[in-house]
């Protein structure tokens, strides 16, 4: 198999990924568009036992989203940066060594910058 057939798998599987990912975003923001103010509102005002928990769940159900838009506007990023290494062909080496990165490590993970040994640190 030619590097030019491995490259366009690989920017084939990161166009998807993108595409999931993006997905993913576009879906948390419709589950949860305003802020927690608006979602809890009248309870915050309020008292009670009742409508305390149903802040604190609130609370913690809309900082899971965060961290999880966040963390896939991270993937986002690493994705796009791999498709620009596609692009300029440096896809697939290693940003500490140069030499190439595993085909198995690649195929877990797409947009990978390190080979086995320097992402483990056992180089040197």
């Amino acid at each position: 198999m030619s590097t030019q057939i491995d490259l366009e798998l690989f920017r084939e599987r990161l166009l998807q990924e993108r595409q999931r990912v993006v997905d993913a975003i576009s879906y948390l923001h419709k589950e949860n568009p305003g802020s927690i103010a608006d979602e809890t509102g009248d309870l915050v005002a309020g008292s009670g036992d009742n409508h305390l928990a149903d802040t604190a769940t609130e609370t913690v159900g809309r900082e899971i989203d965060y961290t999880l838009e966040e963390n896939s506007g991270n993937v986002l990023r690493e994705i796009e940066a791999a498709l620009e290494r596609v692009d300029a062909g440096t896809y697939g080496v290693c940003s500490v060594c140069g030499k190439q990165i595993e085909p198995e490590r690649l195929e877990y993970l797409p947009w990978a910058t390190l080979c086995a040994a320097d992402a483990r640190g056992s180089r040197g």
